[in-house]
């Protein structure tokens, strides 16, 4: 064979021999190519799944987190992973993925971890840098028993793990971590796709934060716009408003139970309740009124008047023994108080039956809630002020209305005492609320009954037929013997019912009366009558009725002393004598006139005698000047007009 002939054979072999190679490289690189694509799509399909985990539960972290971990270990080739995220200067386990039983078990029964500085999670603190630990069986953490350490290693089997961080603008606030149960480092690639993971659980979690924030702050306007329709839908009742402040204070604010107090000098009045215990609920009802121990939230606010946080009232000996820690249950504690012009005038409570701080937010709408009580109740205060000096002024003209038709009643029955007596009656009744009234006459120690009104005729019939002589005790006999108006707001609770005097049975069992009303009718502090008015309820006359009542007995005094004097003038009209005749002598002088004698004296001059035997003289005396020429001359017996002398 030609030496030209070897040459080329052994050309054309390693030609084949470079093409053989070559294919197995672009082989090599298509089968990288092929896997790299692969895990690519693998790693961009978990993140697609992440993402849309986060859009289809906005708000929702555990979804996600769970997702996050479930692609991490999966694509990674990991058994476990766990994400934590920091609680203060702790961090709290959020999620836990395909973990063995017995770890998982033990890390939520302790779910707040401080982790140790030679640890990998203590390193990733300290530099914020992804640890990747190929064998934690031989770390030093696990040498040295660290706490957090030993249960990966017995309990979960780690052997090779990675934690990256979760950074917030380079701040700390939680990590993942993925562990394998057998020696084999994790790639690069790998770690890269967990910190890609932590990213999107940041983004997620600060998603939350804000659709959390949007959230409460549309139920913290939802819930203001409730309690301003409750004010303006309830003006002046403050029961409702209080209600409705409570039940979305404790739902808003996750509480267990809420209260409601109001402030009277020292102490505080509970006027709401939302979600008390029974027990609880009917001690406060039973003893509404109370002085806050020292210390506790109530007795600090007088002096403080600010927000007061106890995040548990078991480690505060100010509630030791106290129902509220006891009965209630309750640990974790928020006083606000209800501020006007810097006084407390009032504060609410919520409680949680856990311990878990309430968050600033919180705190501020519980402070808005106090802010709406104060004005509620201001405008409940100036809108009754108002009702009552409405009702005042209506009352008062009832008032002067009735005393004015009691006026007209009296001046067109001159000398009839019995028609006004009636209206006295009806108007007293009708505008003091009771049910029935009498008036009585007093004469020779005892009472005539002489007007009724709306009592029944069986009463009626047995006090028109004889006078009476009241016992002592009885309303009648108390206000004869002091002169004194007698107010009795129970009369069955009364002595003189219990000793069965007769008139006080059937006030009460015939007339059906409880409260009872005696108002005396004096005449130069001598007793002329009395005006009594009933109710068959248990309700104490007003001071305004009482006055009312008072004016209608000064009333009926003058209307009795009027008909006694109009009487009298009666009788003494029809007793009178027919009236004398007076002649006049031919001198122009007044004659002597029967059965009065009129004479001119000459010796006094300008001087008219009036002589009436049986009677003091008149005199009248004339001026020279005077251009009148008649006088009037009167004795005790009649009048005359004569003409002036000469």
């Amino acid at each position: 064979m030609s030496r030209n002939t070897r040459k080329s054979r052994s050309t054309g072999t390693k030609a084949r021999t470079r093409v053989g190679r070559m294919r197995a490289i672009r082989s090599d690189l298509e089968e990288q190519l092929r896997r790299e694509l692969a895990e690519a799509r693998e790693q961009q399909t978990a993140t697609s799944e992440v993402l849309q985990v986060i859009s289809s539960s906005p708000g929702k972290l555990e979804p996600v987190f769970e997702a996050i971990l479930a692609n991490a270990t999966r694509i990674c080739e990991a058994k476990f992973g766990i994400l934590y995220l920091r609680d203060g200067e702790a961090f709290r386990l959020a999620a836990l993925y395909g973990a063995p039983p017995a770890f998982a078990e033990a890390s939520w029964r302790e779910p707040v971890v401080q982790p140790g500085p030679r640890t990998g999670f203590g390193r990733l603190i300290q530099t914020k840098q992804p640890v990747h630990i190929v064998d934690v069986a031989v770390d030093p953490a696990y040498a040295e028993r660290d706490p957090l350490r030993v249960p990966l290693v017995e309990q979960a089997g780690a052997r090779s793990f990675v934690i990256v961080p979760m950074l917030k603008e380079n701040e700390l606030i939680g990590s993942i971590a993925i562990y394998r149960q057998e020696v084999r480092p994790f790639t690069d690639k790998q770690i890269e796709l967990v910190t890609n993971f932590a990213a999107q659980a940041v983004i997620a979690i600060e998603n939350s934060r804000l659709l959390n924030e949007l959230r409460e702050s549309l139920q913290q306007q939802t819930a203001t716009s409730e309690v301003l329709q409750g004010i303006s839908s309830s003006p002046g009742e403050l029961a409702p408003v209080f209600g409705a402040m409570l039940e979305n204070a404790t739902r808003i604010c996750e509480a267990r139970l809420g209260m409601l107090y109001r402030r009277e000098g020292d102490s505080f009045r509970v006027v709401a309740m939302h979600g008390a215990p029974p027990d609880y609920a009917e001690e406060r009802r039973r003893e509404p009124l109370f002085i806050p121990p020292p210390g506790t939230s109530l007795s600090r606010l007088l002096t403080e008047k600010q927000a007061i946080h106890v995040v548990d009232i078991t480690t505060d000996n100010a509630y030791v023994g106290t129902s509220i820690a006891e009965r209630a249950g309750t640990r974790t504690l928020l006083t606000i108080p209800m501020l006007k012009d810097d006084d407390v005038i009032g504060a609410i409570n919520i409680y949680r039956q856990e311990v878990r701080p309430f968050t600033d937010k919180q705190i501020e709408l519980v402070q808005n809630f106090a802010a709406q009580a104060v004005i509620a109740i201001e405008n409940a205060r100036l809108l009754n002020e108002l009702r009552q000096r409405t009702d005042d002024l209506s009352e008062s003209l009832e008032q002067q209305t009735a005393t004015s038709e009691v006026l007209g009643v009296i001046s067109s029955s001159p000398g009839e005492l019995e028609p006004v007596f009636n209206a006295m009656l009806e108007k007293a009744t009708r505008i003091c609320g009771a049910s029935c009234g009498n008036l009585v006459l007093y004469q020779d120690d005892a009472f005539r009954f002489v007007a009724f009104h709306n009592a029944p005729a069986a009463f009626v019939a047995e006090r028109k037929r004889t006078p009476i002589r009241p016992g002592p005790n009885t309303g009648l006999g108390r206000a004869a013997s002091t002169k004194q108006v007698i107010h009795i707001a129970d009369l069955m609770a009364d002595s003189a019912y219990a000793e069965r005097d007769p008139l006080r049975v059937a006030a009460v069992e015939v007339l059906r009366a409880r409260t009872f009303l005696a108002v005396p009718m004096l005449k130069e502090d001598e007793l002329v009558g009395i005006i009594a008015i009933y109710r068959q309820e248990v309700r104490p006359f007003t001071d305004k009725q009482i006055e009312l009542v008072t004016n209608f007995a000064a009333q009926a005094v003058i209307a009795i002393e009027n008909a006694r004097l109009l009487n009298e003038l009666r009788e003494s009209l029809q007793q009178r004598p027919p009236p004398p005749t007076c002649s006049r002598s031919s001198a122009g002088r007044p004659s002597i006139c029967r059965p009065c004698s009129i004479h001119w004296s000459s010796r006094r001059r300008g001087c008219v005698t009036l002589i009436t035997p049986g009677c003091s003289n008149a005199r009248a005396n004339f001026s020279a000047s005077s251009p009148a020429s008649v006088i009037r001359l009167t004795c005790t017996r009649e009048s005359r007009i004569i003409s002036r002398p000469g």
